[in-house]
């Protein structure tokens, strides 16, 4: 009975400690929100994904990752894996974001090298600047064919043709198209031999894809091998608990155990996010 009363004060202390910090910092938190939301928006613009009612799901996640610290804290008595799950929960979509934006950008990129050339020679057939966009827009893959379906269908709006191609190298955030965007202007503005200079620009991006290749090939074993070393811990501690359970229950039961596991988690993960900064390079 007692112990109840303590938990409801605690919960009572808690929201009258949360209640006071929103309404003391709530200019803060709004402009923190403010922050997350519009880095979490360019990302799903990269994506071409809605962000109607942002700021109410931002809300909504928020609401839920304090909630289950809340439960971790006070029902399941376990304030380390309450602020471990909490970190999780805020860092998991931003960085799957991150992840499914970037895979994206590299489709673009690979399939960049055969929009030029199909361009190149639409410009030789005697086809116009915005004849040959379209063309790309027909026939190029998913999903650089959305790209130009874009800047076609806002050029034929009425939007000139270099805001419309400026914006996308924003977007894209492609340092190949910003090259490619940049020729394109180039001849927009003052003329010349387009077909030739996106052909070498062709050229170029397709040796550095060749580049590319090669060193994802000769890391492909050092890739694996540190998802193997990131997974191991979790198998060498399911392992330790069928030869020494009392031992290993330790290190969920006390807050010490606790403490060295979400140590051990922090480092295990952060060690293979480094391992993957190092085998992916940027040439």
């Amino acid at each position: 009975m007692l112990r109840e009363m303590y938990v409801w004060l605690a919960c009572l202390l808690t929201g009258a400690s949360v209640a006071s910090l929103a309404l003391f910092c709530r200019e803060w938190f709004d402009r923190a929100l403010s922050a997350i939301e519009a880095d979490i928006a360019e990302k799903l613009r990269r994506l071409r994904a809605p962000t109607r009612n942002l700021r109410r799901l931002l809300v909504f996640w928020l609401a839920g990752t304090v909630g289950v610290f809340c439960m971790f804290w006070l029902v399941l008595d376990s304030l380390v894996f309450g602020v471990l799950l909490t970190l999780f929960l805020v860092a998991a979509p931003w960085y799957l974001l991150r992840r499914m934006a970037e895979h994206r950008r590299q489709k673009i990129e690979d399939q960049l090298a055969d929009a030029m050339v199909t361009l190149a020679n639409a410009v030789r057939a005697g086809l116009s600047l915005a004849q040959s966009m379209e063309i790309l827009a027909a026939q190029c893959p998913k999903p650089i064919n959305a790209e130009f379906h874009q800047i076609v269908g806002e050029y034929k709006l009425g939007k000139p043709l270099d805001r419309t191609l400026t914006e996308a190298k924003r977007r894209l955030r492609s340092e190949n198209f910003a090259l490619f965007a940049a020729a394109l202007l180039a001849s927009h503005e003052s003329g010349g031999r387009l077909n030739e200079t996106v052909e070498r620009i062709a050229q170029s991006v397709l040796e550095m894809q060749r580049l590319e290749r090669k060193i994802q090939s000769e890391t492909a074993q050092a890739r694996k091998s540190a998802v193997y070393m990131a997974l191991a811990p979790a198998f060498i501690l399911t392992a330790y608990y069928f030869v020494d359970p009392d031992n290993t229950k330790l290190l969920f039961q006390t807050v010490f155990g606790q403490c060295l596991l979400a140590l051990a988690i922090v480092f295990n993960v952060a060690a293979y996010l480094w391992a993957r900064a190092i085998l992916n390079p940027d040439i």
